[in-house]
């Protein structure tokens, strides 16, 4: 995997992907609204979530994939998923706490500028890590824009 962080921080965050482990966290909703309620537009708020058991036949609400979107060689095949990596996002929050390939594969290819993570996952795939877990959503959003505002 790519591990060079070659990110350049901007305090003025209006674009967002999350990239979700909704495997283990079903509060994607109500981690968009904290984001919200910290002044970022709906619209600026990509994300994509990742099930482990990926069923074909259902209908997610939001932009979903699994393993079998990934093909053996490593590659996306998911049209939206090689979309959300080559936005060049101000911020991508991976907000996943275990190591997970095809997770820790997206982050490393994310054209984002700036990525925060789980300090739980491999140091080198984010710039900031927070140390909470998933459940704490709204701890990890008030944590990650009390950096951002002490920055500008």
């Amino acid at each position: 995997m790519n591990t060079i962080k070659n990110e350049v921080f901007t305090s003025n965050i209006q674009t967002i992907g999350l990239l979700v482990d909704e495997s283990k966290f079903r509060y994607s909703k109500e981690l968009i609204k904290e984001l919200e309620s910290n002044g970022i537009a709906p619209e600026n708020i990509k994300i994509a979530a990742y099930r482990h058991k990926f069923d074909k036949k259902k209908e997610y609400t939001r932009p979903t994939f699994g393993k079998k979107h990934i093909d053996w060689r490593g590659q996306v095949t998911e049209v939206f998923l090689n979309e959300f990596i080559d936005t060049e996002f101000d911020l991508l929050i991976s907000y996943y706490e275990e190591e997970i390939s095809i997770l820790m594969m997206i982050t490393s290819k994310s054209k984002a500028k700036f990525k925060v993570g789980f300090s739980s996952v491999d140091e080198k795939l984010n710039r900031w890590m927070i140390n909470t877990t998933m459940a704490e959503y709204k701890l990890f959003i008030t944590e990650l824009f009390k950096y951002l505002k002490s920055i500008k």
